[in-house]
């Protein structure tokens, strides 16, 4: 993603600028806006429940990988192209660090007795879905993590009377 849209600003990867930098890094802000927005709003439609928000957010992975041209986490593909400790690594890593803590804290709403692991866990799902679906962009990758998901929380999560 880095690299292409280097390219796509005029430039070789091996040479751009801080204007270059500057694009990606406002490409990546307003990916984060709309790709926590869409999470959040698939697990509100989910329902009231914490543990129905969890298994929730796999919606808007579902509807995300229908996309025609989906090629994957922008978050994931720009970290692999860009070096730690630079501006734009950090943005990717900060996106994923604030998803895993907006998931820890559903689970811990839904009771799970170790909330950091099982948002660690769905976290991974989250990724482990988009980077399966940028090979094979079909629904059924997001609907398997789903499940998966479902069973998770199931385990996590005991049922409140």
């Amino acid at each position: 993603m880095y690299g292409q849209v280097c390219l796509h600003a005029g430039g070789r990867r091996s040479s751009y600028g801080q204007a270059k930098d500057d694009l990606v890094l406002a490409y990546l802000h307003r990916s984060d806006q709309h790709w926590r927005g869409s999470l959040r709003q698939a697990a509100e439609a989910a329902g009231a429940d914490p543990r129905d928000r969890l298994v929730g957010v796999f919606d808007a992975l579902i509807a995300t990988t229908e996309r025609d041209g989906f090629r994957g986490c922008a978050f994931t593909r720009t970290a692999g192209e860009t070096e730690p400790g630079t501006a734009t690594h950090a943005v990717t890593a900060e996106h994923k660090r604030a998803v895993r803590a907006w998931l820890t804290e559903l689970a811990r709403e839904a009771g799970a007795a170790d909330p950091e692991r099982l948002g660690l866990q769905i976290s991974v799902l989250v990724d482990g879905t988009m980077a399966a679906a940028a090979l094979e962009p079909r629904p059924e990758c997001a609907e398997a993590a789903q499940e998966a998901a479902r069973s998770l929380v199931a385990e996590a999560c005991p049922a409140r009377v």
